[in-house]
């Protein structure tokens, strides 16, 4: 799971708030890694999730490649050939850079047809983002991607139909999701489905292969409210995908066999909590209006937990998930 440009001051933030723990609080193990890129102290969500996805460091707008721009192959396309189910959820366009480095192979992060023709490459068997236009009504090619998709034996429905929880799953068929034509509104403007489309994939994916699955979950609007300085903003992003924390890890709880890991790709903002600040009165300053340098939290739940922490390299988090799933690590920085 990963909240995108969420540091520690941010999570904090979250935590003063409420007036009792968040689910984030419920984590027993907390490290730190570092997010820089292969060429920047600062890293951009590409780069940062690739390291993530690939276990390598690459430049910043890289989706999915390595530095001599070869394709390198992410843990989610692993867990796929190894009969795993893997999901998809985010509360951006599912051609993000972010998502798009678990499936895609793009030189920039902007590329987006190309990187929605990349998730036609893959079966990821359940999907819920924005991004409609990507896939249907596309610049400079009459291709529908929708209609490749439901070729490809997909149950596709979108947001012009019904809302998410007004379908039911056939957990034996892969499944795609759109929740809007471009970018998904903010949770403050009406957005609601980041918490139960994480429940509702762990329930589907559980059921979808025998063997375990790969999910990847992303508050992608954190970043955005902390690029634009909005505090209210920000902390109903940290707080909705809180609650897919939530259900998340109820899940783990009732599974037993889930690990389950929480981070950010950056930090986002500078973001402060300053002096004078209470308890549900807090003054939030930003420092920035990019991204910062800092290490970023990592925080892990349930079997092999113990593993994160300490402090370690970003593309240390996808040796060590690649290890605890028995998939093969020798393509990976061994930092």
């Amino acid at each position: 799971m990963i909240g995108d440009g969420m540091g520690l001051s941010a999570a904090s933030a979250a935590m003063y708030t409420q007036n009792k723990p968040i689910h984030l609080e419920r984590f027993p193990v907390v490290g730190f890694h570092k997010a820089h890129s292969a060429n920047n102290l600062k890293t951009d969500s590409a780069a940062g999730a690739t390291a993530f996805a690939c276990g390598n460091k690459t430049y910043n707008s890289a989706v999915g490649i390595n530095t001599d721009s070869t394709a390198c192959e992410t843990i989610l396309e692993q867990a796929e050939a190894q009969g795993l189910a893997t999901g998809l959820v985010v509360t951006s366009v599912i051609t993000h850079a972010t998502p798009a480095a678990f499936y895609a192979h793009q030189l920039l992060r902007a590329f987006n047809d190309q990187i929605a023709e990349d998730l036609l490459k893959t079966e990821v068997d359940f999907i819920v983002g924005g991004g409609k236009r990507y896939f249907d009504y596309r610049d400079g090619d009459d291709r529908n991607l929708i209609k490749e998709l439901k070729d490809k034996n997909y149950v596709v429905r979108t947001f012009l139909e019904q809302d998410l929880g007004q379908f039911t799953v056939d957990p034996t068929k892969n499944f795609a999701y759109f929740t809007s034509n471009e970018d998904p509104l903010p949770v403050m403007q009406g957005r609601t489905y980041l918490p139960f489309a994480s429940r509702m994939a762990t329930t589907f994916l559980n059921q979808h292969s025998d063997k375990g699955f790969f999910l990847m979950i992303e508050g992608s609007q954190i970043d955005w409210a902390a690029h634009s300085n909005q505090a209210d903003y920000m902390l109903a992003e940290l707080l909705d995908f809180d609650e897919s924390i939530g259900e998340v890890l109820d899940f783990a709880d009732e599974n037993q066999e889930t690990l389950v890991i929480v981070t950010g790709d950056h930090e986002t903002g500078g973001v402060a909590i300053n002096p004078g600040s209470k308890r549900k009165k807090l003054k939030i300053g930003f420092t920035s209006n990019d991204h910062t340098c800092t290490l970023v939290p990592v925080y892990a739940y349930g079997p092999g937990a113990e593993h994160f922490s300490g402090i370690y390299d970003n593309t240390a988090i996808n040796r060590k998930m690649r290890a605890l799933l028995q998939l093969d690590t020798s393509s990976v920085s061994q930092r």
